[in-house]
């Protein structure tokens, strides 16, 4: 066979592999060091009680020729989609329909199968910095042209977020079909307002482009003038596909659950300029590619839109913002500029002493035992600066916060 050869054109390591065995080095020469993990978004509190009892129902139906389920439907079932329309948007004053939403293995896999349907030729847009996968799949895809000597692909087009302007990127000039965004954002923790998201919203209407928003992290807003939907901009149902996960909302990383919105009146180009339904396009790749998530799982995440799946989300989501919050003060203690921390897990941080983002990762693990993600892994103007997530627990977090308190920068 021939191989994808757009898979040699990526670095050999994706991002937080590359952590992991750095982390892994570590130990191997200071097996008396406990590292204590900062860096990867992975969730500690447990799974709510009313989560584990629906999802012990199904597995329970499973033993039944009366409630026995097979091959479930591909878009997901009808309960947790109707679920997900009434408690994520109607309620909310979105008009959103169970039949525009699509049940997942989570977001990470959907930001990836979407290029199955769009053009080869498409050129993607991208927050620099932004979550990895973005770029990555676009080269997998064939969309990124090569690797130039500043990092960036040449035929991906970068929306640099930078202090300037807040870390939250604006439109470019340059045309883009396909454009990446993510709100509160991985890894700045920064939030989109509206007006903000209406330009890009007006931008992806000019330039008859499609916004992929990635709202994974979208529970964790607790103020009503900030957008959990891009939705909530008139006009984004005609522009846009809305990602969401339950891995960091209800602590699904490991179960794997997650949605995508594709509204109906989303439509693309045809080969001759003839309009095509987007929707029609993902429930045919659905169909053909994926079987749907395990019917257990969609038990376990339908309970997340009762009152006591509710109240679980908001104790542990509490939790995890209370610990970036601390962060996001020892960190400034410390001297470090720091973003984020606010309405998002993640607090994105850069001490004036400290230059190159792989550098303060060494620092920080040899000194202090402590892990981060290196900001220059999420794109070029992620050079200087450190993530550090709010996902650990309490102890931990401040027993890191001690711990980087005593290191000399």
């Amino acid at each position: 066979m021939k191989a994808n050869t757009n898979f040699t054109k990526l670095p050999q390591s994706y991002l937080f592999s590359e952590v992991a065995a750095r982390i892994r080095d570590h130990k191997e020469s200071n097996p008396e060091s406990e590292v204590i993990r900062m860096d990867i978004g992975d969730v500690t509190l447990p799974i709510a009680r009313c989560v584990l009892d629906a999802m012990h129902k199904g597995i329970e139906e499973m033993a039944s020729t009366v409630t026995f389920r097979g091959y479930g439907p591909e878009q997901g079932y009808a309960f947790l989609r109707e679920a997900i329309s009434e408690g994520d948007y109607k309620s909310r004053g979105l008009d959103i329909s169970p039949d525009e939403i699509f049940i997942s293995d989570g977001a990470k896999s959907d930001l990836g199968n979407l290029g199955d349907i769009y053009s080869p030729d498409s050129v993607v847009a991208v927050a620099d910095p932004g979550y990895p996968v973005y770029v990555d799949t676009a080269v997998m895809g064939g969309r990124g042209g090569d690797l130039t000597e500043s990092g960036r692909w040449n035929k991906i087009v970068y929306a640099d977020s930078t202090p300037e302007n807040g870390f939250v990127p604006r439109p470019p000039k340059e045309h883009a079909d396909v454009v990446y965004l993510c709100s509160p954002n991985n890894p700045t923790g920064v939030v989109f307002d509206r007006e903000t998201l209406k330009e890009w919203v007006e931008y992806a209407r000019r330039e008859k482009a499609v916004i992929v928003y990635d709202s994974a992290y979208e529970a964790f807003v607790d103020d009503p003038a900030v957008p959990r939907s891009i939705y909530e901009i008139p006009g984004a149902q005609e522009v846009a596909i809305e990602i969401r996960s339950f891995s960091k909302t209800a602590g699904f990383t490991g179960l794997r659950c997650g949605y995508t919105v594709v509204p109906k009146a989303l439509k693309a180009s045809g080969e001759n300029g003839e309009e095509v339904s987007v929707n029609r396009l993902w429930n045919r790749r659905q169909s053909t590619k994926f079987n749907g998530a395990s019917y257990p799982i969609q038990c376990g995440a339908a309970a997340l839109y009762s009152p006591e799946g509710r109240a679980a989300i908001k104790e542990n989501i509490d939790v995890y913002k209370s610990n970036a919050r601390y962060i996001k003060k020892k960190l400034s203690e410390a001297g470090f500029e720091t973003y984020g921390g606010e309405h998002s897990p993640y607090v994105w941080a850069r001490h004036p002493e400290q230059t190159d983002s792989w550098a303060l990762f060494a620092k920080l693990l040899k000194e202090a035992g402590i892990s981060c993600t290196p900001g220059i892994g999420f794109g070029r103007a992620g050079g200087g600066y450190i993530r550090l997530t709010g996902f650990n627990t309490p102890e931990k977090t401040r027993e890191a916060m001690d711990r980087l308190g005593k290191v000399d920068f």
